[in-house]
């Protein structure tokens, strides 16, 4: 059986990042952009972040340009713009596309895991929400405008 931690992809510096790099955390992964209606979830995903530190558990944001080109910056661009607006101090990763031909295999599988609205593989905008368990399952898919503070509960359960 397939898991999360079976997949490899690149970090924003470049890097091949091994997911089993997180082997037994349970994780929430997320499409970004930086100019999107839903940006200000960074703050709260890096709340998530810092509160649970200590925890196995992880934030991982894999920016995305898909949506209404609303990601359009290269990776030191997108970097300086988390860093600098949001501290975001959790794992980032290079631009992915998240549906058609070109699907990242990780989004690949987590949408065949868990369907969206009505039974569609497709993520309909950026910042849906996939969380794993410490197993590597997929457990829960959230819609874009579910604040990451309304899935801590769901997070605690796992960790």
């Amino acid at each position: 059986m397939t898991s999360v931690y079976d997949f490899t992809a690149t970090g924003i510096d470049g890097t091949e990042v091994p997911l089993s790099r997180f082997a037994g955390k349970a994780l929430l992964i997320v499409n970004v952009a930086s100019r999107c209606g839903f940006t200000p979830q960074y703050e709260g995903l890096e709340t998530l972040h810092r509160e649970l530190a200590d925890r196995p558990f992880e934030v991982l944001g894999f920016p995305c340009n898909q949506f209404g080109a609303q990601e359009p910056g290269r990776a030191d661009e997108i970097a300086s713009f988390c860093s600098t607006t949001y501290g975001v101090d959790f794992p980032m990763f290079d631009k992915i596309e998240v549906n058609g031909p070109n699907r990242h295999p990780l989004y690949d599988w987590l949408t065949g895991q868990k369907k969206g609205f009505l039974g569609s593989r497709d993520v309909k905008w950026n910042f849906t929400k996939f969380l794993t368990d410490r197993e590597g399952r997929v457990v829960a898919r959230y819609a874009p405008q579910v604040e990451p503070k309304a899935i801590k509960a769901d997070i605690e359960k796992l960790i």
